[in-house]
């Protein structure tokens, strides 16, 4: 038996691969130096914020009258919340029914003000009418699972106007340690898939022990490691923020690439106090994805989970192996606005305010955004800014921000 582990990823007989997607995978990557060129707005004061906490949020989905859908992972619920008058209720119930999920991760706007909701505990997306209730079901595993062969995984991290998908390619699962990655675009309809882009992956470490028959790799991200952030807007234009000189690259709709200018920026030394804020913003954002893959009489079934809670998770320090500096930015999903603009989240000490620098189309850094200490921005809407505060018990809220004037 071979077993294969990545991180916290596992490969076996019985596959079980961790933290492919998501925070568990986030690395928080520097400061860059704000020039004059760029507004600086400072967001103090939400306008609303529901009293009611979540145990983790990924993504919210505005819709026309107002109102947000939230899907809540580790709570296990889907919500719709007014936050004008402090109240949610749960959409659906759980189950494996038409109208039921049991482990509600995201939610991605579709044409129609229809909503795709991404639900792990049943292995599928479905697609919730404006009455939301439920219709079309599809997997998230959305090519043959064959023992040998890497599965096109179709857990968004982005899509566009058109319903589009966006995901990340899963090489390297079989003990190579590739430096990129694939941004695939996949068509709902006909579950065809193309490469938009490549990003680049986080530094990863390898250690091999055990005999032929039950061989162990263990694969481990770099914390804080440099990585590429990537984010889709709904014209379908993909931004890419670098790691390497820290600049944004636009592949726009028509095929064009656009490169922006460097952003300079001064490398933030890891020190104790940034090796804990990590952790800590792991465990609060619930872990990464579970991805597990059985192979009985070489029929394959695959089941997927974002596993742990709120302050769980969390390892020692002393067992990882950290850079000496964060590299410019976090990586993962990069929150697009309604105008196109990508809302960038730079790295900064431990303790600093949470800062996003703003791109426009051209890949010029426009303005920067503060926030306070440990707040996440998770999407927008028309006029709004939603972002993701935390208590002492890392448990989230949810508050909306008018867009400031950029």
């Amino acid at each position: 038996m071979t077993r294969i582990e990545r991180g916290d990823m596992s490969m076996s007989r019985r596959l079980r691969w961790r933290n492919v997607f998501g925070a568990g995978l986030a690395a928080l990557l520097v400061v860059g130096v704000v020039t004059p060129s760029a507004a600086q707005v400072r967001l103090d004061r939400p306008e609303a914020k529901l009293p009611d906490d979540f145990g983790s949020i990924q993504t919210v989905r505005e819709l026309r009258d107002g109102r947000v859908l939230v899907a809540d992972p580790l709570g296990k619920d889907l919500y719709l919340v007014d936050l004008t008058a402090g109240k949610r209720s749960v959409v659906g119930s759980e189950g494996q029914g038409p109208q039921e999920w049991r482990q509600p991760d995201a939610v991605w706007p579709l044409p129609g003000d229809s909503t795709l909701l991404v639900d792990l505990g049943n292995s599928r997306m479905v697609a919730l009418g404006p009455d939301l209730r439920f219709g079309p079901t599809m997997p998230l595993a959305m090519s043959a699972l064959e023992p040998g062969t890497i599965p096109l995984i179709a857990i968004p991290q982005g899509v566009d106007g058109q319903g589009r998908i966006y995901t990340r390619s899963m090489g390297g699962l079989a003990g190579n340690l590739p430096d990129s990655a694939a941004i695939l675009r996949i068509d709902r309809g006909t579950r065809k898939a193309d490469t938009v882009a490549l990003f680049k992956l986080p530094d990863r470490t390898q250690a091999t022990s055990g005999g032929a028959n039950n061989r162990n790799v263990r694969i481990a991200n770099v914390p804080l490691s440099p990585e590429d952030a990537w984010g889709v807007a709904r014209d379908g234009a993909v931004a890419i923020a670098r790691a390497g000189d820290y600049h944004v690259d636009w592949f726009l709709p028509d095929g064009k690439v656009v490169h922006g200018p460097p952003v300079p920026y001064d490398p933030v030394h890891i020190g104790t106090p940034e090796k804990e804020e990590y952790l800590a913003e792991q465990a609060r954002a619930g872990g990464g994805i579970g991805i597990s893959m059985q192979v009985v009489n070489g029929s394959a079934t695959m089941a997927f989970a974002r596993g742990g809670g709120p302050g769980t998770a969390r390892r020692e320090i002393d067992q990882y192996t950290w850079p000496d500096s964060k590299p410019p930015m976090y990586q993962g999903r990069i929150p697009i606005d309604p105008q196109g603009r990508a809302w960038v989240h730079r790295s900064m000490k431990a303790g600093d305010p949470s800062t996003y620098d703003v791109f426009d189309r051209a890949g010029k850094r426009v303005a920067a955004v503060t926030l306070e200490t440990g707040k996440r921005v998770v999407g927008f809407g028309k006029g709004w800014v939603y972002v993701v505060s935390f208590d002492d018990f890392d448990l989230s809220y949810l508050e909306r921000y008018r867009m400031p004037a950029l």
